[in-house]
């Protein structure tokens, strides 16, 4: 067997490995959630795991089994901190709206809709009895539909089984993964062909910082988006403002989530404990512009520069991994474009320092 067809067989075996590969992984998506959420998650916290674990930072070496359980439950009471203040809240806020409706109703057909009457040209009025009215008429329809949703809920009770055990075995494998991390990656890059472990290793130590620099780039955005709108609802007045400010903040990273439920909240309380339209609009602005802070300030120029991109292409990489991707595609549109950015260097370097590209023929 000649030197050329060796590599067309070894070529034509790693192709059928890799597709057999990606026929597995697919086959196996149900089930690898839990591992690739409990892998983001301790990538994540891996290097609080090494800080608290140095023995040169400090006289006694703590045991890095220690050191993971201190960095999970950190992580769990502050989950449970957050949920303690937001559902009350949300609880709360819900009692008090199902009390008022019918009072917040006569404000919006007194102050809302004359406006809308005057400005749009066409009339429209909420009657309550009416509302009333029309569900006890209609009851025999509705008793149908609810009944449907209640089977279609019954019937997905082992899809809401498996996500509470999903929800259970991440933090089991993210314990595990943090446990052996710098033994798991060494024994992944033992795999790596010899003449390919350089520029590999070395790829990974750049995606690797340029991802370090995402989420405190990430951190930072989050950290100026709650004392922004935490202010500025103080500012306006609105009830429990550091609470909805502080949860606005922090979900930002979820794409559409975190703007929805911090809006949602606001307006609200807005709707319930004001009368008038003034603390309506004062929400409305101050959300407007929070949103606009992000989209084109904050995430362009202090996440886009940390990991080298420029505005612009931040702005098209969330719009074009949202929509290929849709809500995932959003979520992860920032590490993926610095990963491609990393591999897109490299690719450079090797078309720059090619015969095609430097040969002047």
């Amino acid at each position: 067997m000649t030197s050329t067809q060796a590599n067309r067989l070894s070529m034509l075996l790693w192709s059928g490995a890799a597709l057999a590969l990606f026929v597995l992984l697919y086959l196996l998506s149900p089930i690898l959630t839990p591992f690739l959420m409990a892998g983001i998650l301790a990538y994540i916290a891996n290097p609080m795991v090494d800080w608290l674990s140095d023995q040169q930072r400090q006289r006694a070496k703590l045991p890095r089994s220690v050191a993971v359980l201190l960095v999970m439950a950190g992580a769990g009471l502050l989950i449970t901190g957050l949920a303690l203040v937001v559902l009350p809240l949300l609880i709360d806020e819900i009692s008090r709206l199902t009390t008022r409706l019918p009072a917040a109703i006569e404000q919006i057909n007194q102050q809302l809709l004359p406006w809308v009457s005057a400005h749009l040209g066409f009339s429209v009025r909420l009657d309550t009895s009416h509302i009333n009215r029309l569900l006890s008429g209609n009851w025999d329809v509705i008793q149908p539909v609810l009944a449907r949703i209640f089977n279609s809920a019954t019937a997905g009770g082992a899809a809401f089984f498996g996500m509470v055990m999903t929800m259970l075995l991440v933090p089991i494998v993210m314990f595990y993964l943090l446990l052996d991390w710098h033994a798991i990656v060494a024994r992944w890059a033992g795999y790596v062909p010899c003449r390919w472990q350089a520029k590999c290793i070395g790829m990974a130590k750049d995606i690797d910082t340029v991802l370090s620099q995402y989420l405190r780039a990430q951190l930072l955005v989050i950290l100026i988006l709650a004392a922004y709108y935490s202010a500025a609802l103080w500012w306006a007045d609105v009830p429990s403002a550091l609470a909805i400010g502080m949860v606005t903040g922090l979900l930002v990273f979820i794409p559409y989530l975190g703007f929805a439920t911090g809006f949602g909240l606001a307006l609200l309380v807005a709707v319930i404990q004001f009368s008038g339209l003034q603390p309506v609009v004062a929400v409305l602005i101050i959300y407007g512009i929070g949103q606009a802070l992000e989209s084109f300030l904050l995430t362009p120029y202090l996440v886009g520069e940390r990991i080298g991109l420029h505005p612009l292409a931040v702005i098209f990489g969330l719009m074009a991994f949202g929509q290929l991707f849709g809500f995932f595609g959003v979520l992860l549109a920032l590490p993926l474009s610095a990963i491609l950015a990393v591999a897109w260097r490299e690719v450079r370097a090797a078309y720059l320092a090619s015969r095609f590209y430097q040969h002047t023929a």
